[in-house]
């Protein structure tokens, strides 16, 4: 059957494509689902919101720490290998959930379990597949690709609102672990890792193009390597910290506490579940023009107009929750286009700095500073919200950071003049990147 749809019309990297896009549909949908699971566990065994959110803040700090050896194991294993282990231990660990009794069970199978397989199915897994399986319209792919995190919480969010709220929280738990399960047959029998597997050239290559030699690489030795190479780089630093309060404004913050703290203005779960599915409509718009744009304008200043934007209604937020429906209705479709809107510049201006071999492992580095940033924020938030007993601390404080990263990116591939002090572009040659890889 591949034989046969690599030699169609349509090249065989839209279908890995859509493949990728399932696999980060029900990824996405698996992380959203500690939103809708605080206030019933609140309830179910009086666990405080603190307690709740450390477990979630493992999650996304492994999920981020996961993304550069996961990067590191496709170059050497293959995407596909990788997937299909990652899909089992997802379903492993959620088809335990209903069974706990304690909290630290709640931190090892959702923090560390389901934090460490989704971290191997992200954002990472999207930079690579169209930096491996496309030259033209990568921008578009990695766009996509993104927007499949707002079209996993679209669909997921309302039904296991729903689930929860008419069957209980295991219920819902277990159907994520079910989509996940019908995934990996999927997965293992039309997934392909690299155009030549099946005899092709990538989407829009030359037809003398010569494809990047697979590694060989000690995966962990490749992924330290990788941080090291990044460690000298003010570049690398500057993408990192704008990409740390990126996570810590998104899945971090809103993905984890919106729910609740629209539950604490007498909004019910299942309306404010579909509030945060309507911000992930917006994003699949938002983010696939990002991608458009990513291929056609300077990356810095879209980058900079994301991160304002964000930051305007981060800081609407706490007066919306608390005024008229059109105040709340206005932040969902300002902040949804912005939702992950900044991942295919950050992803272009990784591979543009650091060279398409590096972009994997590179990237999942500034993936993993992004989910550390969501995991301070996540408990933080959860933190203050137990101390405070609001949240406008946090919305507030999250609006103010998104302004200094607007600041930052703009410095990204500039360094300063050694006669007059002023900023000039400097852009690392792919070539001279790779050698010294």
């Amino acid at each position: 059957m591949i034989p046969k749809l690599a030699r169609g019309s349509i090249h065989y990297g839209w279908i890995v494509v859509g493949i990728t896009f399932l696999t980060l549909i029900v990824a996405a949908g698996i992380r959203s689902t500690p939103g809708v699971l605080i206030v019933p566990l609140e309830q179910e065994f009086g666990w405080n919101r603190a307690t709740i959110s450390l477990a979630v803040s493992i999650n996304l700090f492994l999920y981020g720490l996961c993304g550069p050896f996961a990067a590191a194991f496709m170059e050497r294993f293959g995407m596909r290998r990788v997937m299909v282990i990652a899909l089992s231990v997802v379903v492993v660990a959620i088809g335990l959930t209903p069974f706990m009794q304690a909290p630290w069970q709640l931190n090892l199978l959702w923090g560390v379990g389901v934090g460490l397989s989704t971290g191997a199915t992200a954002t990472v897994l999207s930079a690579i597949v169209a930096n491996r399986w496309f030259v033209k319209k990568r921008g578009l792919v990695v766009g996509l690709l993104t927007a499949s995190a707002a079209t996993g919480q679209l669909i997921f969010l309302p039904l296991l609102a729903a689930l929860i709220t008419g069957l209980g929280w295991r219920t819902g738990t277990l159907t994520t672990a079910v989509a996940a399960l019908l995934l990996i047959p999927l997965v293992a029998l039309l997934m392909r890792d690299r155009p030549s597997d099946i005899g092709l050239k990538p989407y829009g290559a030359d037809a003398d193009a010569v494809e990047t030699t697979r590694s060989t690489a000690n995966p962990f030795a490749a992924a330290l390597g990788g941080l090291a190479r990044g460690l000298r780089s003010r570049d690398f630093w500057l993408l990192a910290g704008s990409f740390y309060i990126c996570g810590a404004t998104t899945n971090g913050l809103i993905g984890t506490h919106l729910i609740p703290a629209a539950m604490d203005h007498d909004i019910s779960e299942v309306t404010a579940a579909s509030l945060l599915a309507v911000i992930g409509i917006f994003d699949v718009i938002g983010t696939t023009v990002s991608g458009w744009l990513s291929d056609r304008m300077d990356n810095r200043w879209l980058l900079c107009w994301y991160y304002s934007l964000r930051g305007l209604s981060l800081l609407l937020l706490p007066y919306a929750l608390g005024s008229s429906f059109f105040t709340l209705a206005v932040f969902v479709v300002f902040y949804g286009l912005d939702w992950v809107a900044t991942v295919p510049p950050t992803v272009r201006l990784t591979a543009d700095i650091f060279g398409k071999a590096n972009v994997g492992i590179l990237f999942g580095w500034v993936l993993a500073a992004h989910q550390l940033g969501a995991a301070s924020a996540a408990f933080g938030a959860g933190l203050l919200y137990t101390w405070l007993g609001s949240y406008q601390v946090s919305f507030i404080s999250a609006g103010l950071l998104c302004m200094v990263a607007a600041g930052l990116v703009t410095r990204i591939g500039r360094k300063p003049s050694p006669s007059k002090g002023k900023l000039v572009p400097t852009r690392m040659p792919e070539a001279e990147v790779q050698a010294g890889s």
